[in-house]
């Protein structure tokens, strides 16, 4: 599941003694277009002032089921070393909102004729509404008079990120800094003699994949991400993706035992780029839902002509 607290929710409506200790952030099945949100070293490398939207809603017509958006920024400044950027994370989950907003700024280094190395460090903060008033409770009180408004946690993450024209390669923490948003004091008079924690955890996430030359007209792109977070198990997405022609890709992806996927995007024009994915679950809860979709939005505006004749990949 995409967040613990739907655990939390229902721990809470069947009146259980629970304890939740691993918030997961958000995971994307298009994480290849999406890599600003994850690791802050990419700000700057795609050489334009690159604006990205993402809109995933998942498990559709499972009632309270995630719904997220992204919008990244960023653009190389000064002599192109330096790259800067805004990103920002948006999700509801049932009587969950949360709103991520990071400034991320990157510094590159040249290491040989076709690669650079970049180091990144994203800033800002979480903002988060819980929303308890909103259920129907039989017996309400307690925990279920006290909504979270609006309570604000600091985030700082660092990153770093290898890439040539053909592969690439990150290592990124998005948020060093555990916050708990409600304890064992928030909630004293709620039955039960167990904790009830939403907290933070480490995340840890690594990334890679390559660009290879089929002929002149198809290109095939392997990608692969990995994700580690403290109390869960280790989670990785494998994807394959065919170009044909430098405008249309079409490929698929393995979430490991959550998900497979489907892939298209299209490049429309040299600035604009359109994707689209579907997931659908290889676990029980595919029962319950219609799968999950994605669709994704890139515009870039070029500071040099020459950058378009010789396009990035990722």
């Amino acid at each position: 599941m995409k967040k613990v607290y739907i655990t939390l929710i229902v721990a809470v409506l069947l009146g259980t003694t629970y304890s939740v200790s691993a918030q997961q952030d958000p995971q994307f099945t298009q994480y290849m277009y999406n890599t600003q949100i994850i690791n802050p070293a990419y700000a700057g490398s795609r050489e334009a002032i690159s604006i990205g939207g993402l809109y995933r809603t998942q498990w559709v017509g499972l009632d309270g089921a995630p719904d997220t958006g992204t919008l990244t920024v960023h653009s190389p400044i000064g002599m192109g070393n330096v790259g800067l950027g805004v990103s920002i994370v948006r999700e509801e989950i049932g009587i969950i909102e949360e709103t991520y907003a990071n400034i991320d700024f990157s510094y590159t280094i040249q290491t040989s004729d076709v690669g650079k190395l970049a180091f990144g460090i994203k800033a800002g903060v979480n903002l988060f509404n819980l929303n308890f008033t909103e259920l129907t409770v039989a017996n309400p009180g307690d925990i279920f008079d006290n909504d979270i408004d609006n309570k604000i946690k600091p985030q700082i993450g660092a990153g770093a990120y290898y890439y040539t024209d053909k592969f690439y390669a990150g290592l990124s923490v998005p948020n060093f800094i555990e916050s708990s948003y409600f304890d064992t004091a928030d909630i004293e008079n709620f039955q039960g003699s167990g904790d009830i924690i939403s907290k933070e955890r480490l995340h840890y996430f690594f990334i890679t994949g390559y660009v290879f030359d089929l002929s002149d007209d198809v290109k095939f792109k392997p990608a692969l991400l990995t994700k580690l977070v403290t109390g869960s198990p280790l989670q990785a997405d494998v994807s394959a993706n065919f170009m044909f022609y430098d405008k249309f890709t079409l490929g698929a992806a393995y979430r490991w035992s959550a998900a497979l996927s489907a892939m298209v995007a299209f490049q429309v024009t040299d600035e604009l780029m359109l994707g689209f994915a579907y997931d659908r679950e290889t676990t029980d809860l595919t029962k319950f839902n219609d799968g999950s979709f994605e669709f994704y939005l890139r515009y870039e505006i070029f500071k040099q002509k020459e950058r378009i004749l010789s396009p990035r990949f990722f």
